[in-house]
């Protein structure tokens, strides 16, 4: 089932914002002076998009909800249009409920971002970027670099990022996800942050480590070396010896 389908079937006739999205956007709004609204018009349209994957399973902005958006802001709909469309978050159309957003730039190509995109085909049944599978699951889509590079190749799955990946480790994490569980975000070979891979090799020595322990120490040792000097400073000067042959 191709996007343009889904679309075609899926665009609503109407839209309101639902209680939990106008607490949000109360919070939004008192960010800006009056009749300055307008400004919030991205963080209102991400409210939108939550609350569309919220109440579909898809997480996509309708026109219509472009049009309670800027009548909320009081703004023209063709402004509302224009930062809908213009911003690769938002998406026009209706997507699967996991928007597989796979990044093929130089750094994740080069560690084989390639692999990753055969095996969310495999994985899916997705032929070609843009497509949803037949089952609405997955929507897959070609982006530019997330700034997870150090841990390349990756992608974002909706709001969360699964780096350190190959192609059969995206299957298992595709197959996890239509199983109806969350695998753990970042990188998939366990490594933390962006440290090297065999581990850490620069201090290694956790007893040589700064740490609270070693910080007051050196506090302290400041603190009495300032005093020694301030009381240096403050005591009078010795007293000169008497002439010679007095």
């Amino acid at each position: 089932m191709s996007e343009t389908s889904i679309a075609a079937a899926a665009e609503p006739t109407s839209f309101a914002f639902d209680p939990l999205s106008d607490e949000q956007i109360a919070i939004i709004l008192k960010r800006y002076p009056p009749g300055r609204q307008a400004s919030a018009v991205i963080p209102v349209l991400y409210v939108v998009q939550k609350q569309m994957g919220r109440l579909t399973g898809s997480a996509w902005v309708p026109r219509v909800a472009m049009d309670a958006v800027a009548a909320l802001l009081e703004m023209p709909p063709i402004r509302v249009y224009e930062v809908a469309t213009f911003y690769l978050m938002f998406n026009t159309k209706p997507i699967g409920r996991f928007h597989l957003q796979v990044c093929t730039t130089t750094p994740c190509w080069l560690r084989g971002s390639d692999d990753v995109v055969a095996a969310c085909k495999r994985a899916t049944g997705i032929q070609h970027m843009g497509e949803t599978s037949v089952d609405g699951l997955f929507t897959m889509t070609e982006v530019e670099c997330l700034g997870a590079c150090v841990n390349a190749p990756m992608m974002q799955i909706n709001d969360d990022y699964y780096e350190d990946l190959d192609g059969p480790r995206t299957e298992a994490l595709l197959a996890a996800f239509r199983r109806g569980e969350t695998p753990p975000i970042g990188s998939t070979i366990g490594r933390e942050g962006s440290m090297s891979v065999g581990g850490p090799t620069t201090l290694t020595d956790e007893a040589a480590l700064w740490n609270p322990e070693h910080y007051a120490a050196e506090r302290r040792a400041r603190a009495e070396a300032e005093a020694a000097a301030a009381a240096a400073a403050a005591a009078p000067p010795p007293a000169a010896p008497p002439p010679a042959g007095e």
